[in-house]
């Protein structure tokens, strides 16, 4: 079954914090990079401690997230994960399974690093995304 690209995709980019300052042009490009994918059930997505080298959005279906064997959530369409492993190819913190049939859009490290290369000023509006992100996570640890 084909993933339809329009205005849905387009808002799960939006809340992905790395994608928050992007414009809706430069969202609609990193769509286009991204590949529809199948899943079933039972496969492993991504395994703690291996490297990430791809960014997930679920569109439907739903996982379970375990560190070291233990679960730590459930996520469903509209959840993300693999962000940061489109800047750096660091160890996954989590193992990621589908626990039901799953369809997801990956966006694998290349493409967007492609983006980055291709279209002025998406870098920057990207570092601002960042900076979000860590603002955020930097309020939450002084809480």
């Amino acid at each position: 079954m084909a993933i339809r690209r329009g205005d849905p995709f387009l808002k799960q980019l939006k809340k992905v914090p790395l994608f928050a300052a992007l414009s809706q042009k430069d969202l609609k490009l990193v769509s286009k990079r991204g590949s529809d994918l199948e899943v079933p059930a039972g496969k492993v997505l991504v395994e703690q401690g291996a490297a990430g080298a791809e960014f997930f959005v679920i569109v439907s279906g739903t996982a379970k997230v375990t560190r070291r064997g233990k679960k730590v959530a459930t996520i469903g369409a509209g959840d993300y994960f693999g962000d940061l492993a489109l800047l750096d190819k660091a160890p996954r913190n989590a193992t990621v399974v589908a626990e039901t049939p799953m369809e997801v859009v990956v966006l694998p490290q290349r493409e967007f690093a492609g983006l980055i290369e291709d279209v002025p000023g998406f870098a920057r509006k990207l570092l601002a995304g960042m900076a979000r992100r860590l603002r955020e996570a930097d309020a939450k640890s002084v809480q």
